[in-house]
């Protein structure tokens, strides 16, 4: 899969993206993401990317002619998504649909936001990764990049670990314990240290469905209420 990224700050991509699984993966060629520094393609001896909006207000706005000469310089994977805090919000089924592509590519904000010229003739889509607003779209990159990547074959050393974790059925995770068994005073649930296989799963199952009623109800009605597997355990659980 390849990842490219258009930012004002290519080393905040580049530092991150080279640590942990993401650095990993890219060193056994699983992934190959690449910043682009738009200031490449900016004209003038301070390479100025923005400018004040037309009708006056605050802030500034990234200029179109720096932003489309450096992509169409670049040539990169489609689709181009532009991050923006109107764009289509973020989550799991969006990660699972671009972890499918070959590779797609990732347009950074920054300042007041991109000249619409940008928005409606260069990129592809538009996502954001929640209802407030950041300084630029670098971080919102990074949380894009980590969701898909993790996604994809090979990436993660358990392939278990992204079918058994939260948002997967539109439920939270379950509770983890480790060693020791038994710290200051609080054991580890004796189900989890029986070895039974079956009863460990419908202990996770359960404690994952009351995670869930409990703290993200919307979730239960977003995937159409409760399997009937579900309801035998919560009645049991009764």
């Amino acid at each position: 899969m390849k990842i490219s990224v258009f930012t004002i700050f290519p080393e905040m991509i580049d530092g991150y993206t080279s640590q942990s699984i993401l650095g990993r993966s890219q060193d056994t060629g699983l992934i190959e993401i690449t910043s682009h520094d738009l200031r490449d393609q900016a004209d003038g001896p301070h390479r100025t990317i923005d400018d004040s909006p037309f009708g006056g207000g605050p802030g500034m706005v990234l200029m179109p002619e720096p932003v489309f000469k450096c992509v169409e310089t670049v040539k990169p994977p489609r689709p181009l998504i532009l991050l923006s805090p109107s764009g289509r919000k973020f989550d799991h089924t969006t990660a699972t649909e671009l972890s499918e592509l070959e590779g797609f590519s990732l347009l950074c904000g920054r300042y007041e936001g991109v000249d619409e010229r940008i928005r409606k003739n260069l990129c592809d889509d538009e996502i954001s990764i929640g209802d407030y607003v950041l300084a630029g779209g670098e971080l919102a990159a990074l949380v894009i990049i980590e969701a898909v990547a993790r996604l994809r074959q090979g990436v993660l050393g358990n392939e278990d670990s992204k079918t058994e974790e939260s948002f997967v059925e539109d439920l939270l995770e379950h509770p983890h314990y480790t060693r020791p068994a038994e710290f200051r005073g609080e054991e580890a649930p004796s189900t989890l240290l029986s070895g039974n296989h079956e009863e460990i799963r419908r202990w996770r199952k359960i404690q994952s469905l009351r995670t869930t009623i409990r703290k993200r109800p919307d979730l239960i009605d977003k995937r159409g209420g409760l399997t009937p597997e579900e309801k035998e355990l919560l009645k049991d659980l009764e």
